[in-house]
């Protein structure tokens, strides 16, 4: 333990976590060499004097590539988290002496992405126009471990209850219902009084099996004593949404002021039905004990003013 503590306080430098970083995620030597542009023996020489600080194996050799030893995962996340924390440290600095405002690092689930978090940056750009927004879209399995490694400041979407925890902060923003949408045209959005037997007779795009949206939809379906469509096409990008259901003239289940917003741009057109399904709000997710830096306040603010403006 002593030689572990001396080796990260004195001996680990920045290249050594960013070459573990890399091999993390190429698991070979020859495509981490490529990529950090250096040989291949520089490679296995700088990771065979990091073990040697250590005392420890922290990737495995093959001939089919490398891959982490249980020391080597924990190093490689302690690595991403000082290599994050490095490059909000330097974007800071950098921001305050040219007087830019920093750069943010925002993750957006579906449901914040076209408006809310569309407008919030456009109220921040007014204020700051040299800030940088970095915004990396997915669900809260692919969101929140990067938020953990301080790779994001903050996250914006639906506060799902089963992913809250004690490291967590969460504030609620408003309610998002969901609404139904087809193309433009589509005969049912013609009908006065459209039904969910006229959606499991037809396409569907509904979110994955194990989003929790989608059993409360098929839900939704035997509530009305029917099944649930057959004819089913499986995502939680509204942008795939959009084009299956205008490809295949189908139908989808969407955050109501996404749907709204495609509508007003004549993509989509929403149906005059309700989706009786309950949801969390949306809102922000940040990390109990990570003080938030200027650039992140700034985006919290413009985040608060969208939604009280009506996103």
């Amino acid at each position: 333990m002593v030689k572990i503590d001396r080796a990260l306080r004195s001996n680990i430098k920045l290249r050594h976590l960013q070459l573990l970083v890399a091999l993390d995620e190429f698991r070979h030597l020859g495509r981490t060499a490529e990529f950090l542009s250096v040989s291949q023996p520089a490679v296995s020489r700088v990771l065979t004097e990091v073990e040697k600080m250590l005392g420890l194996t922290l990737f495995t050799r093959s001939t089919r590539g490398t891959e982490p030893t249980p020391a080597g995962e924990s190093l490689v996340r302690f690595a991403r988290s000082v290599l994050a924390q490095y490059e909000q440290t330097r974007g800071e600095i950098a921001a305050v002496q040219s007087g830019a405002s920093g750069r943010v690092q925002v993750g957006s689930m579906g449901a914040a992405l076209p408006v809310l978090l569309a407008r919030a940056v456009g109220l921040l750009k007014e204020r700051h126009a040299h800030a940088t927004v970095l915004v990396e879209e997915g669900d809260l399995t692919h969101l929140l471990p990067k938020l953990r490694l301080r790779e994001l400041d903050l996250i914006v979407g639906r506060l799902e209850p089963g992913y809250a925890a004690p490291d967590l902060v969460t504030e609620a923003l408003y309610d998002e219902p969901m609404v139904v949408v087809v193309k433009r045209g589509h005969k049912l959005a013609r009908k006065t009084r459209p039904g969910w037997a006229d959606l499991a007779a037809m396409p569907c795009v509904l979110p994955p099996p194990w989003a929790s949206l989608r059993v409360k939809i098929e839900q939704a379906f035997y509530r009305y004593g029917l099944h649930p469509p057959q004819d089913v096409i499986e995502t939680s990008s509204y942008l795939a949404m959009a084009t299956f259901v205008a490809q295949r003239s189908a139908a989808g289940f969407m955050a109501q002021s996404v749907a709204r917003a495609m509508q007003a741009e004549g993509r989509l057109q929403v149906l005059s039905m309700e989706v009786p399904v309950e949801l969390p709000p949306v809102g922000i997710i940040t990390l109990r004990e990570r003080a938030p830096s200027l650039s992140a306040e700034q985006m919290l603010a413009c985040l608060r003013q969208a939604a009280a403006e009506g996103a």
